[in-house]
């Protein structure tokens, strides 16, 4: 069970993850275009290793590859398969307990399919938000104004 905060607005890649039936080159390319900003541009063993899986239509392999190469802080904590689905959790701290652990769960006929959106689900969580140094002040108006009532004379 997830107890991290859960997106309430739909988000199109999650839909696009949902309705696809199975992985593509050019639906992983959608995926690294939309979530990872580092991927194109650096060029190293992991990134070679990427594209070589995708060539060979190895897209379990690429899935577990990209959350390696892309969030080096998430391991994959359980890979089930129930019901005709595969369920894919992943999770920061692999070693906790289950009941204490903030894991994110995922599902999908398809076992690559399940990984990618638990790795889009672990990118939005993991986006940095644009936040200021300094706090802003709280917009609410107070319903009452505090007065001194007490009598100095």
């Amino acid at each position: 069970m997830s107890i991290l905060p859960q997106q309430t607005f739909p988000h199109p890649l999650t839909d696009r993850l949902r309705d696809a039936h199975v992985a593509t080159a050019e639906f992983l390319s959608d995926i690294i275009t939309d979530t990872c900003r580092r991927f194109p541009a650096k060029r190293s063993f992991k990134a070679d290793r990427f594209e070589q899986l995708v060539q060979a239509q190895a897209w379990t392999d690429a899935a577990l590859a990209l959350i390696e190469f892309d969030l080096p802080q998430w391991q994959v904590r359980r890979l089930v398969y129930d019901g005709g689905e595969w369920f894919c959790t992943l999770s920061r701290q692999r070693e906790m307990p289950d009941w204490l652990d903030q894991a994110l769960e995922s599902h999908h006929a398809d076992l690559a399919l399940a990984i990618l959106d638990a790795f889009s689900q672990a990118k939005r969580i993991s986006a940095p938000e644009n936040r200021t140094s300094v706090p802003a002040p709280p917009s609410v108006t107070p319903l009452f104004e505090p007065i001194c009532s007490e009598n100095f004379a």
